[in-house]
């Protein structure tokens, strides 16, 4: 049986590269802030950001994978280079003894907390300040539909965190 291929047409093909070239913008834009400001990458701060939010700041090493939004492997790499830096440190889980838990540091919370009010800043510069309330509502459901249709979850925003 032949494949049919749905094609774009010339309103989603405009729409899908504006899409792209905005996401990959503002990662490199929140990068960058985070590289010169707070000497880490973005990745980084994320890891520090969901470990923040755990209850007692640790997570299995499998869930934080997923809530990263990154292969195991990568994280553990991630990971190493945080336990360089005195921010996170691995144990055993105390349930099974079998999985590896990150916990973050007192060290890796002041770090996180000390990048926090540059990273939001750059997030409001590079996409809140451009957009109408109505249009942020709209975003959110886009964005929702989207990450549902992809099988994926987001953390529901709760009071003034370090995740902003």
């Amino acid at each position: 049986m032949e494949r049919v291929t749905r094609w774009l047409d010339e309103d989603e093909q405009r729409t899908w590269r504006r899409f792209l070239t905005a996401t990959q913008l503002i990662n490199e834009a929140l990068d960058r802030q985070l590289q010169r400001d707070a000497n880490m990458p973005h990745a980084y701060y994320v890891i520090l950001v969901r470990l923040s939010e755990a209850p007692g700041r640790a997570m299995r090493m499998s869930e934080l994978a997923a809530q990263a939004q990154s292969s195991q492997s990568r994280l553990s790499h991630a990971v190493a280079r945080l336990e360089e830096r005195g921010w996170v440190r691995r144990e055993r889980s105390a349930a099974d003894r079998r999985g590896n838990v990150a916990v973050l540091t007192e060290e890796g919370y002041a770090a996180l907390a000390a990048a926090a009010h540059g990273h939001v800043e750059e997030v409001r510069r590079t996409l809140f300040d451009v957009l109408e309330p109505e249009q942020v509502r709209e975003l959110d459901e886009i964005c929702a539909a989207v990450v549902s249709a992809a099988g994926g979850h987001v953390s529901p925003a709760g009071g003034n965190t370090l995740a902003r």
